[in-house]
């Protein structure tokens, strides 16, 4: 390949199943976000790579599973403490492949990847069942949790490896062994991570990655009859899709979708604290169509119209940069409004009252999460209640205590994960009843 007439030199992938790099044919190229060319091939994987991975999964599973919860943790860490190890060779790769910022990849993205694996390590030894004696019958009945078999993880391309390690952390943890498919855009950290899953300790075919494109890769995943459970967060109309594949297998299913998560900020909060965490939440990701539809429809564009107000290095202007933008005057039903927009764009509309403002936050098909602010602890808590969302912020954003449940309401999602959530929904509970 050649690229202003000089050889260019790409990272080249390679999945990686039943503990070993595998090759793949076929490649899709992955662009850095930060100059619009091409920065490394990731595998166009499909049936034939997902069949050999999940072969090397169902293997691997007898033995991982019959290991006790306090070995698998100590692998867990093991893992952990090799990612902090290379923190900041993960932070500037994650930085480059997504195109969020190196400070930002360094102090939130790797760390909880790390955390991740450290949380359910932990907690995967702290867990009790249920226990029931009944005198009349002279029987005693307990629970017990297995893990289900091997579980089809699929990630999405904008928090990489911290969402991807969510899922393998507590999917292995449990004693599950894992087939996992990373976005195709951002796919350099997971296959980094593979270098040191030897390392930690993980026996091969525990995990397994393969890389490409949903329609092909995921498709293979979730249609796979010998894959029990599906763990996608991902956009409503790819769950839409996973729901239909996985229906005649009666597959478990965790799936985080999209959110269109409202902002509502009362008159009595305070500004200096909201202002500031408002503007992180909703420029810190980084599509213009939104903002001529916006125009189009009498929306007034406040800041951000075109991307010619930054001022660019040379080598970065061909890359994908949008100036933070701010929208007003367009009605609650407008696409603005209503559809979740993946860029430094948010959209701001008055209200008067409770009401009023509950309405607007609920007034979307979606269920993520939400943030309230203000300084009457009764009016926090009348929000809250009444907000239809998985997850209420108040006086904060982006604060999460991994033992409580984490998921959507309506069109964002089924299901829950978290300390007891993901360990329910990684295992199939069994009752013994025992005759005295």
């Amino acid at each position: 390949m050649k690229a202003s007439g000089q050889q260019r030199q790409y990272l080249v992938l390679e999945n990686y199943i039943g503990g070993k790099f595998v090759h793949c044919e076929n490649h899709i190229d992955s662009y850095d976000p930060s100059t619009g060319e091409v920065y490394c091939r990731v595998p166009d994987s499909g049936q034939e790579e997902v069949d050999a991975a999940v072969a090397a999964a169902k293997e691997a599973f007898p033995e991982w599973s019959a290991c006790s919860p306090q070995q698998r943790a100590q692998v867990l860490n093991k893992l952990a403490d090799l990612i902090e190890a290379h923190l900041e060779e993960f932070a500037q790769a994650e930085s480059r492949d997504q195109g969020k910022t190196v400070a930002f990849a360094r102090t939130v993205d790797i760390p909880r990847s790390a955390h991740n694996f450290r949380f359910f390590a932990s907690s995967v030894l702290h867990h009790t069942t249920d226990c029931s004696q009944m005198d009349h019958m002279g029987c005693l009945n307990y629970t017990i949790r297995c893990p289900v078999g091997v579980a089809g993880l699929i990630s999405p391309w904008n928090l990489p490896l911290y969402l991807l390690t969510w899922k393998i952390a507590p999917a292995i943890a449990t004693g599950n062994t894992v087939v996992a498919k990373p976005s195709e855009m951002t796919s350099v950290t997971a296959w980094m991570m593979c270098k040191l899953m030897q390392q930690a300790g993980i026996p091969p075919g525990v995990v397994n990655i393969v890389f490409g494109t949903g329609p092909k890769a995921g498709d293979a995943l979730v249609g796979h009859p010998n894959v029990p459970l599906i763990s996608f967060t991902g956009s409503t109309a790819t769950a839409q899709r996973i729901t239909e594949r996985s229906a005649p297998y009666c597959k478990k299913l965790s799936l985080e979708l999209g959110g269109k998560n409202p902002a509502i900020i009362f008159a009595d909060a305070d500004l200096d604290q909201c202002i500031e965490t408002t503007i992180r939440s909703s420029f810190s990701n980084q599509v213009r169509s939104f903002v001529a539809l916006a125009k189009s429809e009498g929306g007034i564009i406040h800041c951000g119209e075109g991307v010619d107000q930054l001022d660019l290095p040379q080598q970065n202007n061909s890359g994908y940069f949008m100036p933070a933008t701010v929208i007003s005057g367009v009605s609650d039903s407008s696409r603005v409004m209503q559809e979740e927009i993946f860029g430094p764009v948010t959209c701001v509309s008055p209200f008067d009252t409770e009401e009023e403002a509950v309405s607007k936050g609920n007034g979307v098909r979606y269920g993520l999460a939400c943030t309230v602010w203000s300084r009457d602890v009764g009016k926090i808590h009348r929000m809250a209640r009444r907000l239809h969302t998985g997850l209420v912020w108040t006086n904060c954003w982006l604060v999460r205590d991994l033992n409580l449940p984490f998921g959507g309401m309506k069109h964002s999602g089924v299901g829950r994960e978290g300390g007891k959530d993901s360990y329910h929904f990684f295992t199939e509970v069994k009752t013994v009843a025992i005759k005295h």
